[in-house]
């Protein structure tokens, strides 16, 4: 009986040292907190490419202003969006040392007085600089973060956050082109570019709260810590000397002031721990920046150059092959459906109900059903992305075949529908590399889509000047589509045959 009692009493202890802790989930993963981080978002996409894509009211006071070639006056638009996704690969570099929170917020003053300084252009020239760099750097520092931290918030909703976040390109296109038009007719173009500047300044605010999950995991000990300061802090008694009092050399190791108060000279040790503390603390400070700079400089660096590289993956390299091709084609539409428009004598009707109104409505709606149907469990984001990509580069072919206004509006729904693609962007690309390494291959994503853009339109432009025939343009935007589909399509072939795909869920930290 002694021997079972002792037997029953050591079971609870077995189980006690057998239990392994369970790593603690952030409540706000999925929930709480995270839909404020969509939040921020999406008010960057509306800030940052609503207004990008608002350009187009600017461009046409600056022709008026400075008297320029419309070729070089289109650089300071091509320029502030192209920089805003070229500079992808360094902003990640920023992400991995400073954090989302502290990236986005410093982009959005520098997108700021990007648009403030631009108000006192004297020339072009000037906004190539403070527009097209500097707002352009700015834009880039900020977008990229909000992209990234939807993706570190969710696990179930991944596609459905990111798709509700990108909406703000569409809300943004309508809300600041009637601002602007606006602001430019009852104060100037410079006036409104410094109201437009203060507005971007919230950028800060969307910054601001895109607070990092680990600072919460974190603060049982930030809380210790903070315990202990106050212990070391309460060494020594404020009360104890008033100010302005003049110390007198006593008996007995004393000091005693003028209204009696005395101090013994043991209680100046105080002083000289308090100050050790502090430098301590400095020190301390400077050696985890230290630190984190050199692992973030070295997780950047491995990410494109190390063994373990981004391009040691071939199924990325096919995405950033894609990439490459397939934007410079989604630009076509916007660029020549006017010139189209006008050559079939469809101008009234697209007065009334532009096609580059229906395009955007529709893209809207497509982020957020793409976004819920990738993130079905049983539906694939990658096939979903692939036939979202196949339809509008069918649609891109055929566009200039409709030469009713109907049928050429259906065509525009399409595009409009299937670019909300956009959405599963993120999400593929942290299904194919992971988490960890999104914001590097994220900003190789973009990058070679801000390369894409630029490049785009004067090729569009030089197979016109050739052919006399925007559509031309579409057929061969259309065929560099289909190639970069093709690459997607290799996707099986490409990957190693040992390893599956892994669920991002699954493998995810916390």
């Amino acid at each position: 009986m002694c021997s079972e009692g002792a037997q029953m009493e050591k079971k609870p202890d077995g189980k006690k040292e057998g239990r392994t802790d369970k790593p603690k989930v952030d409540p706000n993963i999925d929930g709480g907190w995270a839909w404020m981080v969509v939040l921020s978002s999406f008010l960057v996409h509306l800030l940052v490419m609503g207004s990008q894509m608002a350009l187009g009211i600017l461009n046409m006071e600056w022709l008026e202003e400075f008297n320029q070639s419309r070729g070089l006056t289109a650089w300071v638009s091509s320029l502030t969006m192209g920089i805003t996704l070229i500079v992808g690969p360094f902003i990640g570099l920023f992400i991995n040392t400073c954090g989302c929170r502290k990236t986005a917020m410093i982009g959005g003053f520098l997108t700021s007085l990007g648009w403030v300084l631009s108000a006192f252009a004297t020339n072009v020239h000037f906004l190539f600089f403070t527009f097209g760099v500097m707002a352009g750097i700015g834009s880039g520092m900020v977008y990229l973060p909000a992209v990234v931290i939807v993706g570190q918030y969710f696990q179930k909703r991944r596609a459905l956050a990111q798709g509700l976040s990108t909406t703000g390109t569409g809300f943004g296109t309508f809300l600041i082109t009637v601002l602007l038009k606006y602001l430019c007719a009852e104060f100037g173009w410079r006036n409104a570019m410094i109201i437009q500047g203060a507005v971007t300044l919230n950028l800060c605010v969307c910054g601001a709260l895109m607070r990092p999950l680990e600072s919460r995991m974190q603060c049982s000990a930030e809380t210790t810590r903070d315990h202990q300061n106050m212990k070391e802090a309460s060494l020594l008694d404020t009360d104890t000397v008033k100010p302005n009092n003049v110390l007198h050399d006593g008996e007995d190791g004393e000091f005693r002031t003028d209204n009696g108060t005395s101090w013994i000279k043991e209680d100046t040790s105080n002083e000289i721990v308090i100050k050790d503390i502090s430098r301590l603390g400095i020190l301390k400070s400077l050696t985890r920046m230290t630190v984190s700079v050199r692992s973030g400089f070295w997780t950047w660096y491995s990410s494109y150059f190390g063994a373990a590289s981004l391009f040691t993956n071939k199924v990325f390299v096919a995405f950033v092959l894609w990439a490459l091709l397939a934007y410079c084609s989604f630009v076509i539409p916007f660029i020549h459906l006017p010139e189209i428009v006008e050559l079939y004598g469809m101008s009234e009707q697209n007065s009334i109900f532009p096609l580059t109104s229906i395009i955007a409505i529709v893209h809207i709606f497509g982020k957020i059903i793409l976004g819920f149907l990738g993130d079905l469990s049983c539906v694939s984001a990658w096939n979903v992305f692939i036939a979202s990509n196949f339809t509008l580069g069918i649609c891109i072919l055929i566009l200039p075949l409709m030469q009713v206004y109907a049928a050429l509006a259906v065509v525009c729904a399409l595009i409009g529908f299937s670019s909300g693609y956009f959405s599963l962007m993120p999400v593929v690309t942290e299904d194919l590399v992971g988490i960890k390494q999104l914001a590097n291959a994220y900003g190789i994503i973009i990058c070679a889509n801000g390369i894409s853009a630029l490049l785009g339109p004067p090729f569009a432009g030089w197979i016109f000047d050739i052919t006399q025939k925007y559509d031309y343009s579409f057929y061969v935007c259309g065929l560099l589509y289909m190639l970069g589909i093709i690459c997607l399509l290799l996707e099986p072939c490409l990957q190693p045959k040992e390893k599956n795909r892994e669920k991002p869920v699954e493998n995810r930290e916390v």
